[in-house]
């Protein structure tokens, strides 16, 4: 297509709506009626904000694909850092590392502090696999069981569930939007988490406090110790459980607090568990096919099928010297084998795949001019900080309504106001964190939104009625938009990019 030699035409904001509806209402469309993945459909949308833009508003492709390109490579280091965590995440299961965390979180479960131990476990397993899904849908399923028996509600008990597993899930340096919001946002990893716990930590302290006077009117019930040592039991025969374990994270953590980057981080953790795997004595050979296709558990898949055969259940159970009731073992290995079997390499492809789509159709979006139509719009009335992240945050809730998938919530928003907060001069740290504290956070308390239907369908528990107990989900949005208008956790771009802790308005020294 040859270049034309005019300026193109500005897009009204009529215009930007509506196209930006009209996509929203595709992937609705791909969501709730078609329920296919919403790759292709991003990729639609991309195709008609582009030719709207090339034959209508004047456009040169050139342009519009360069622009793509270049917004592509904004998620690149994300993309990096995913691929990087499919290989821990399989050598810190192989190695004994989530393992350990499971069986030493199911061991502090007692009636009296029930309500708060689901939210500590899940938060636990949640940051050691990065995935709320994986966490609500294992272990959040066995402890909503355990609820049951102990006459807790099920909307209490899946609320809290979510609120541990989207802790784990938003903090989690394994979790895929975790890496997404920094690349969006124009900052690192490790900087995006230490500015989350600014808004986190404060409301998973509230959180912890309600869960606690909840919890207190159940204090009489009695646990499934069964099931619990039945976990426990099959983890210690299939893995090694042990404290050492814990020094991968430990490492990756304290890298974390010395300010290394993201990716050296990471690989220090898998070179340690891999270190622990050989020293258990697994191959060499079988640890890079975990770091590449993911680990794929053995006893417990070999107990889950061995239930219709009640000799060869019997025998596995004996040869590892097992004692607890088969069927309570076949349920409890069922749930390890949903847990345990994750990580690798490829494993990431999806989301990666996902991350590129979103940016193509953001990135097309933001060259023909619609996004920042809809940023004026919307930055018009804004005087003060407070006013940006709260608007970060209503645009990332809004996107979850329409657009239904976590992801496209922080993707757009992200690109939408990175000029803004570059020309503000705050941090992009102060973005990433907005757009985790809602675009993850708020999408599973959306009944058609991809997180919400998911755990609606794997807990049992309609939308509506855990939302009230999801207390961190709609908590931390909150907090962050009062901490903001209060002052506290704002951070400026130093003269050196570095981040700068200041109040509501720009330090003198860095104007």
């Amino acid at each position: 297509m040859s270049t034309v030699s005019h300026e193109p035409r500005r897009p009204s904001l009529i215009l930007s709506i509506g196209v930006f509806l009209a996509i929203a209402a595709l992937i609705a469309a791909a969501v709730l009626v078609w329920e296919t993945d919403i790759h292709i459909v991003l990729i639609m949308g991309a195709l008609l904000a582009g030719i709207i833009g090339v034959f209508y508003l004047g456009y040169d492709y050139l342009t519009i694909e360069k622009g793509v390109i270049d917004g592509i490579m904004v998620g690149m280091q994300a993309c990096l850092i995913l691929y990087t965590v499919g290989p821990l995440i399989g050598t810190w299961i192989c190695s004994g590392v989530v393992p350990s965390m499971i069986y030493y979180g199911l061991s502090i479960l007692s009636p009296s502090i029930f309500l708060f131990a689901t939210l500590f476990i899940c938060s636990i397993v949640s940051l050691a696999t990065g995935t709320s899904w994986g966490t609500s849908g294992t272990v959040g399923i066995a402890l909503l069981g355990i609820a049951m028996g102990l006459g807790i509600p099920a909307p209490v008990t899946a609320g809290i569930i979510i609120s541990g597993a989207y802790f784990g899930d938003k903090m989690s340096p394994l979790s895929d939007t975790t890496n997404l919001a920094p690349g969006v946002a124009g900052t690192d990893l490790f900087q995006h988490i230490r500015a989350m716990c600014w808004t986190t930590g404060p409301t998973y302290v509230i959180v912890v406090v309600i869960t606690l006077v909840i919890g207190s009117r159940y204090a009489g019930g009695t646990l499934d110790y069964a099931k619990i040592e039945a976990i426990q039991s099959i983890i210690a025969a299939e893995f090694w459980v042990s404290p050492i374990t814990l020094i991968a994270p430990i490492a990756v953590i304290a890298l974390s607090a010395m300010r290394k980057p993201a990716l050296p981080a990471l690989w220090v953790g898998i070179f340690i568990s891999v270190v622990f795997a050989l020293v258990e004595g697994v191959n060499f050979g079988d640890i890079l096919n975990i770091m590449q296709n993911g680990y794929v558990p053995v006893l417990s898949a070999e107990i889950a099928g061995a239930a219709e055969d009640a000799a060869a259940l019997a025998k596995v159970l004996s040869e590892n010297s097992i004692s607890i009731d088969p069927k309570v073992a076949v349920e409890a290995a069922n749930d390890i084998v949903s847990l345990m079997e994750r990580g690798g390499l490829q494993s990431m492809n999806w989301t990666i795949s996902l991350i590129l789509c979103a940016f193509t159709f953001g990135s097309t979006m933001d060259a023909c001019g619609f996004l920042k139509v809809m940023l004026e719009a919307i930055m018009k009335p804004i005087k003060s900080v407070g006013g940006m992240i709260t608007a970060v945050i209503m645009s990332c809730f809004v996107c979850d309504i329409f657009l239904g998938d976590q992801y496209l919530s922080i993707a757009m928003p992200g690109t939408m106001f990175k000029s803004a907060f570059d020309k503000s001069g705050l941090h992009p740290r102060m973005l990433s964190r907005s757009l985790e504290d809602a675009g993850t956070l708020l999408s599973v308390l959306i009944p058609w939104n991809t997180c919400g239907a998911y755990h609606t369908g794997v807990l049992g528990v309609p939308t509506f009625q855990y939302l009230p107990y999801a207390f961190l989900n709609y908590l931390n949005p909150i907090v962050a938009i009062v901490m903001t208008y209060m002052g506290i956790g704002i951070f400026w771009r130093g003269k050196n990019g570095e981040p700068v802790r200041g109040g509501k308005t720009r330090p003198a020294d860095l104007v």
